[in-house]
């Protein structure tokens, strides 16, 4: 055997990197902890959250849409208990599936051309997000459960309906969701989703 080949042989069968290289870099997030970078966040108790959810229906209830929807994207909860989160996707889903779809993008270009207005447009994204990403859309946080195929007579199978899972619902609030995924992007921009992406901050 030459010794290329015992070269090679010997570089296939070890590690070719033993060495935690990152560890050795003095700016290496390894050696420091990253959470200090970030400024600290008022924590958000579910009362306060139960508080402005109130405020929020109140203003929906009077018929101010718009105030209702920038109570909520004003006043996100970024550092609170995940019912706290989930209580305020509740009610942001809640506020969007109130507003008429000729309405969307009027009401966007309005916030949007105020002071903090891209702030709050991102807000509103990365609701969105939170909403498309949940087990149902609309927010509900119970599992799905297995989808129950039966056969037919034909040959063909229908699928059934799932217990708890009401997807005549979900599949409209799913359509309203993306509905504004839309008009935010018009509005706003692609920029809207890399900062939504990019940002450490969670709803």
């Amino acid at each position: 055997m030459s010794i290329i080949q015992q070269h090679t042989q010997a570089t296939l069968s070890d590690a070719w990197r033993t060495i935690n290289i990152d560890a050795l870099q003095e700016d290496s997030s390894v050696n420091f902890d990253t959470s200090t970078l970030h400024p600290p966040q008022p924590e958000t108790s579910e009362a306060e959250v139960r508080q402005i959810n109130a405020q929020v229906r109140q203003l929906l209830r009077g018929g101010d849409s718009e105030g209702a929807l920038r109570g909520c994207l004003e006043m996100p909860v970024y550092n609170g208990s995940d019912s706290a989160k989930d209580a305020h996707l509740q009610t942001v889903i809640e506020v969007l599936q109130s507003i008429k779809a000729s309405e969307m993008t009027p009401m966007l270009q309005r916030i949007y051309g105020t002071p903090g207005g891209s702030e709050c447009l991102d807000v509103l994204m990365k609701y969105l997000y939170k909403g498309m990403a949940a087990p149902a859309a609309g927010g509900g946080s119970a599992p799905r459960t297995p989808t129950r195929v039966t056969p037919q007579q034909t040959g063909f199978s229908q699928i059934g309906s799932r217990p708890g899972v009401p997807s005549e619902s979900t599949g409209a609030a799913m359509s309203v969701l993306l509905s504004w995924h839309e008009k935010v992007v018009e509005v706003g921009g692609l920029g809207c989703i890399g900062r939504v992406m990019t940002d450490w901050r969670k709803v």
